[in-house]
């Protein structure tokens, strides 16, 4: 019923609304009058315009920026796992310990992706990530700013998650 009216809702723009209950008090809604039904005035709905994300991203002065705070890192890299290690973890969770140099700045974020999927953020340098599947996985670390945007991202490693089943 709720889809129902967000539906109904989304089209209002274009007519009336008809609400109408049966006897058996089954609620049916629909753009065209029925027997026994009554109009529903519903409120406009609120739109709000935001600017594409691309718009922001691509604007020259934030790309610049973006250069040049991924030029003041030399490196960043994930410390653990190491690259090639396989372990054991039962409930597939795994701590992603990241570094840089030279330390984080403020205002930025360390990012890791997990098979090439974002999976947490820290300013810490440690990531939890939970669940992981049983498998070899590839990880990266990246250096992320105040914007959302990558300006420097470390070699990407290679461990193995090796976890119990319930068939072998």
């Amino acid at each position: 019923m709720l889809t129902g009216m967000i539906t109904l809702a989304s089209i209002t723009a274009h007519g009336e609304v008809y609400r109408h209950v049966d006897a058996q008090g089954n609620v049916t809604f629909s753009d065209e009058p029925m027997e026994g039904g009554e109009a529903v005035q519903l409120k406009p709905v609120t739109t709000i315009t935001l600017p594409k994300p691309e718009d922001v991203r691509d604007a020259p002065e934030v790309i610049e920026e973006a250069r040049e705070q991924g030029e003041r890192y030399t490196s960043v890299s994930i410390v653990s796992p190491s690259d090639g290690e396989a372990f054991h973890s039962g409930s597939g969770n795994i701590q992603i310990q990241v570094t840089s140099t030279p330390a984080l700045q403020p205002g930025h974020r360390y990012e890791v992706t997990l098979d090439g999927q974002p999976v947490g953020q820290s300013t810490s340098g440690s990531v939890m990530i939970k669940h992981i599947d049983r498998g070899t996985h590839e990880a990266t670390a990246h250096i992320i700013n105040r914007n959302g945007i990558r300006i420097r991202s470390g070699n990407t490693i290679s461990f193995t998650v090796h976890r119990p089943s319930r068939l072998n």
